[in-house]
C-alpha cells in the first residue's frame, strides 16, 4: 500500500542523495542494498518535516506508513520506518507488537535490529510482561539477529529489568561463537551495571567460565 508520507519522504531522499556518501555507507554495512547516502541528522529532519505536513492519524495509517517505508528499496527507507515507528508515540502500543515483530524477523543487520529490539519491542515488553513469553521463543530462533533481540529488549529497562529472564537468556546464548551475540551480552550487562553493579559483578563471577572474553570485557568495562 502506497502512503502519502512515504511518497514525500522518497522524493526528499532523492533530492538529498549523495552518491559518494552512499558508497561509504554501503561498504560499512557490507551490503548490496541501495543507499541514498543520507546521514542520520538529515534523515530525521526530513521525517520531522514530512510529519508536519502529513501527520499520522490512526493505527491503520501508522502501520501502513511504517510498512510502506520498511519494504522500500533503500536502507534509508528502512531507517525511516524505524524512525517513524518511534516518533509516533501514540501508536507504540500492544496493537503494534505484531508489526514490530514482523520488522524484526525481516531485518538483516544490527543497524535496524537494535532499534527495533531496544526501543520499539523493548518498550512494549517493559509495559506488558505478557510479551516476555514471545521473547523467550526468540532465544531459540534460528536467526541469530532474533536471538540478539532477545537480549537487547532488556537494554533500556533499568530498575524494571526482569533479571531472571535476562539471566536465563544470557546463559542460553553465552556459549555461541557469533560476535553479535557475544557483543550484545556484554552490552546489556554493561548497561544494567549502571543500575545494579553488584548484580552484574555477581553474574559475571558466577558464569565466568561460560562467558566469552568479549562479553566479560564489555560487561565489566566501567566496574573495574
Amino acid at each position: 500500500m502506497s502512503t502519502a508520507i512515504a511518497g514525500v519522504l522518497r522524493r526528499a531522499l532523492r533530492v538529498h542523495a549523495d552518491p559518494e556518501i552512499a558508497v561509504g555507507m554501503q561498504a560499512y554495512m557490507k551490503t548490496s542494498q541501495f543507499f541514498y547516502g543520507i546521514k542520520t541528522p538529515v534523515r530525521r529532519g526530513l521525517l520531522r518535516d514530512a510529519l508536519k505536513k502529513h501527520p499520522i492519524e490512526g493505527q491503520e495509517a501508522y502501520e501502513a506508513a511504517v510498512r510502506d517505508l520498511w519494504y522500500g528499496k533503500s536502507r534509508e527507507e528502512m531507517y525511516l520506518a524505524v524512525d517513524l515507528a518511534e516518533a509516533c508515540r501514540a501508536y507504540r502500543t500492544d496493537a503494534s507488537f505484531p508489526l514490530y515483530e514482523e520488522m524484526l524477523h525481516s531485518a538483516s543487520n544490527w543497524d535496524t535490529v537494535d532499534g527495533i529490539a531496544a526501543s520499539l519491542l523493548g518498550g512494549l515488553v517493559r509495559s506488558n510482561r505478557a510479551h516476555e513469553r514471545t521473547v523467550e521463543h526468540w532465544i531459540t530462533d534460528p536467526n541469530f539477529w532474533v536471538r540478539r533481540a532477545a537480549l537487547l529488549v532488556h537494554l533500556k529497562h533499568k530498575k524494571e529489568t526482569n533479571t531472571a529472564l535476562l539471566e536465563k537468556t544470557i546463559v542460553a546464548l553465552m556459549h555461541e561463537k557469533e560476535f553479535f551475540i557475544r557483543k550484545a551480552i556484554g552490552w546489556v550487562l554493561r548497561e544494567y551495571a549502571k543500575t545494579d553493579p553488584a548484580w552484574v559483578r555477581r553474574f559475571v563471577a558466577r558464569h565466568e567460565k561460560g562467558l566469552s572474553p568479549l562479553s566479560k570485557r564489555e560487561a565489566m568495562k566501567h566496574l573495574e
